[in-house]
């Protein structure tokens, strides 16, 4: 019986170590939701989006394919919510809230804002679940480099907001 004992506490353990041990590993990647509320050119502007981690991961061109349309972060698809008309990168957004895709590539990305919202982003396949018919504004922009930023995060400025990760700024202008 003691024998008995003593292997059940021994599997015990070991399975109390593989538990801990999985939680630790899964947290690194797990992608936390975050969101960016600012006020650009007079519009209250959200953006809620869920942040993976670079996490020793290649991330551009890999992680995140180039030249494909991408969620612009991680699990459900990004939204935009603008309370006022705004101009971005010079074209006119209605007030609304949307689905915020990206499509990087290596000289510059294009930004779609798509009017259907509750969008998990990509499809099993690969593809996104973008409706092209819905593509309510799309612009094109320049990416550029930056300090190495562990978390994908959006953040503002008196221009607008940028999408920032990894290695790599891509600023989008509002006014």
């Amino acid at each position: 019986m003691k024998k008995v004992f003593q292997y059940v506490a021994v599997a015990c353990f070991a399975f109390a170590l593989f538990l801990v041990s999985s939680t630790a590993f899964a947290q690194g990647r797990t992608s936390l939701k975050d969101s960016l509320k600012t006020t650009v050119a007079g519009a209250k502007i959200t953006i809620n989006y869920s942040s993976p981690a670079v996490d020793g991961r290649t991330v551009w061109g890999d992680l995140v394919p180039y030249d494909k349309m991408w969620r612009a972060g991680a699990n459900q698809a990004t939204t935009f919510i603008t309370d006022k008309d705004i101009m971005v990168e010079g074209k006119k957004l209605a007030a609304g809230k949307y689905t915020l895709f990206a499509t990087p590539g290596k000289d510059s990305w294009k930004i779609t804002f798509n009017s259907e919202t509750g969008q998990w982003g990509i499809k099993r396949d690969g593809t996104a679940n973008a409706d092209p018919a819905k593509n309510v504004l799309e612009v094109t922009v320049k990416p550029k480099p930056a300090p190495m930023t562990e978390r994908l995060k959006y953040v503002a400025s008196a221009n607008g907001f940028s999408l920032v990760w990894d290695k790599l700024e891509v600023p989008v202008s509002i006014k």
